[in-house]
């Protein structure tokens, strides 16, 4: 897997948003839309931010969720909160084109099934997302694919919802749909990751990240958290890094 180095978080930002918007006018070029799965966090929304400034198709991007906290709607702690303030406010997307998680439905367990359906009309059967963001804990979770949770062993399905995690519930994208992706963009930013970035380059399958494939992979981190990593070292072999400019 390719990690890709930047001075600090604005740049891990910016740089991730440029590849973001390369994706979409090749999908768009190939396929005639894009398809992506975003997930939450402080970095992803200075990242959306930036995005909102490039010149991309806007008209054939369609937005889903990576996860979400079960949450009323307009809470600060819904993901969906920030991406639809971090876009629909500054570039020309169509609110119809975020296609947000039922996290307000009274079953949720159906709700999932509901939006996996969705996920199904908009990316294919079974749906392929042309990229896929994600982020990593400082416990090792990535999505809200939380260590010791159930959602963990899902195999069958490409979206569920977890037990209590840092006092929510939450909807998530799983194994299955992270693994179909054309891409995944791991954003990795801070000197507490240095000890988890170092375990995801590793694959180590004991945390829930490191079992997401890695063969279609980039991680973009800043020189905080990628303190560690070194090219070409025993405990990161195949690794290559690059480190990019701000």
């Amino acid at each position: 897997m390719k990690i890709e180095v930047f001075t600090d978080v604005n740049s891990v930002a910016r740089q991730a948003a440029a590849l973001i918007a390369a994706e979409a006018r090749a999908a768009v070029a190939a396929r005639d839309r894009f398809d992506i799965a975003v997930s939450g966090g402080h970095t992803p929304w200075i990242m959306l931010s930036a995005l909102a400034q490039e010149v991309i198709p806007w008209a054939k991007i369609r937005i889903a969720q990576v996860d979400e906290r079960i949450v009323p709607a307009g809470h600060f702690d819904r993901n969906l909160t920030r991406l639809r303030g971090g876009l629909l406010d500054y570039a020309p997307l169509p609110s119809k084109q975020i296609y947000a998680m039922p996290v307000e439905a009274p079953d949720l367990e159906a709700a999932a099934r509901q939006y996996a359906v969705t996920l199904t009309d908009l990316a294919g059967s079974p749906p392929v997302f042309d990229l896929i963001h994600l982020g990593l804990g400082l416990d090792g979770h990535t999505a809200s694919l939380v260590p010791g949770d159930p959602i963990l062993e899902i195999s069958d399905a490409d979206v569920g919802v977890t037990g209590v995690y840092q006092e929510r519930r939450r909807m998530t994208l799983t194994y299955p749909i992270l693994n179909r992706a054309r891409r995944i963009l791991w954003l990795v930013t801070g000197s507490e990751k240095i000890g988890m970035l170092g375990r995801l380059l590793k694959a180590d399958t004991s945390i829930p990240a490191g079992r997401v494939n890695q063969a279609r992979a980039v991680v973009f981190a800043d020189r905080a958290a990628a303190k560690n990593v070194e090219l070409g070292s025993k405990d990161h072999k195949g690794v290559e890094q690059l480190v990019g400019r701000a």
